[in-house]
């Protein structure tokens, strides 16, 4: 009987531990996990900016020149000349290397050659058919139609001949031409890649042309600016090599696709290179420049932002966004009061300051306090 009292208890122990256990390691390890797993949510979001403040931004840049290229033959060779060294300022035509040309010489003697025999063929052919074709016509039975038809055959082949070794000649005459390597716009060479007598392959960089007649700067403008770019005027550039200088420049292209890091839009601005200063590539300048009205009145007051950047709740009569932590990476919701509707997307008239980072995208998933992670941002 105490064996039989002694199993039951036992038995119940095993229950008990069978259902609490569980339950301890469970919670321990919910625990644990909730503390390894801390949501970092990836969001879009784009950086303030007051349309009104256009006139005061500047905008870096880096200047490069509107032509470079690396000039290269056409057909391989031994360089036997390249009469020009870094810094040599060069005009279009001029040359600036050369390969033996004597391979190529032959090259274009001998098919001559082939071509002339060619025409005599075809000609001695033309002979022949006119010579059977006559006595066919005067004297059927001494001939045949498969003879003419024979010679009519052997006179078209030499004919086709000429045509192909015309073609031979016109692209053997092309390979010698491309042992002379010319430039193609006026320019400053920049560097060389071969000394004479190295043996040169098709293609190979020889030496690199710069065209720096007019300089080009690509400046970044932020989506919130990137509507009024098209109608800027009086742009100026000011490069940190000669800050006392003011250069004006144009608008050359405007890209439509926005960089996925700093959601901004790359602008290229083309200005004449100055008489009095040489502005060389890879120089660091500032453009800045203003909306072709002269009206402020006319200028959108507020800071535009996306229609995705706004947070609706229950009151239909408040808007809110979302504002990045740039120190913390976690976001606050605050109330923002709205204007117009533009091609951008909506006038926050109050509520922001410039250059506040705020969420553009799946503003509805966040929380107060969530840290997120920008998209194009590393994670770290």
């Amino acid at each position: 009987m105490n064996l039989d009292k002694e199993s039951a208890n036992m038995q119940r122990y095993l229950v008990l531990f069978t259902l609490v256990c569980p339950l301890l390691f469970s919670g321990a390890c919910s625990k644990e996990q909730t503390e390894e797993k801390k949501i970092i949510r990836p969001v879009r979001a784009m950086q303030v900016t007051d349309l009104t403040q256009f006139r005061l931004r500047q905008f870096p840049g880096i200047a490069k020149a509107t032509q470079e290229i690396d000039l290269s033959f056409r057909v391989p060779g031994r360089l036997i000349a390249r009469p020009v060294n870094i810094g040599d300022v060069v005009k279009t035509g001029d040359l600036v290397a050369r390969i033996d040309p004597r391979d190529y010489e032959i090259e274009l003697e001998n098919v001559k050659g082939q071509l002339d025999k060619a025409r005599a063929n075809a000609k001695r052919a033309q002979s022949e058919f006119d010579r059977e074709m006559r006595i066919l016509n005067q004297d059927p039975g001494a001939t045949s139609q498969l003879a003419v038809e024979r010679k009519e055959a052997q006179r078209d082949q030499a004919r086709a001949d000429i045509k192909s070794l015309e073609a031979a000649v016109a692209a053997a005459e092309d390979r010698l031409s491309y042992t002379y390597l010319r430039v193609p716009f006026d320019g400053t060479v920049v560097n060389t890649y071969v000394e004479n007598f190295d043996d040169v392959l098709a293609k190979q960089a020889i030496v690199r042309i710069l065209d720096n007649s007019s300089i080009e700067m690509v400046i970044n403008i932020p989506e919130s600016l990137i509507s009024l770019a098209p109608e800027a005027k009086n742009i100026e550039v000011v490069f940190d090599a000669f800050p006392d200088r003011v250069i004006p420049a144009e608008i050359k292209e405007i890209s439509t696709e926005a960089s996925a890091t700093t959601r901004t839009y790359p602008v290229t601005l083309i200005m004449d290179q100055p008489d009095d200063i040489k502005i060389l590539p890879g120089m660091a300048g500032k453009a800045s420049g203003e909306p072709q009205t002269s009206d402020t009145s006319k200028i959108p007051i507020g800071k535009p932002v996306p229609l995705t950047a706004i947070l609706s709740l229950e009151d239909i009569n408040k808007t809110y966004v979302w504002v990045i932590n740039q120190q913390t990476s976690t976001v606050s919701k605050r109330e923002v009061k709205t204007g117009n509707l533009t091609d951008t997307g909506i006038m926050i008239t109050e509520g922001l300051d410039s250059d506040e980072w705020i969420a553009t995208a799946g503003v509805h998933y966040l929380r107060d306090g969530m840290e997120v992670r920008i998209l194009g941002e590393k994670a770290e």
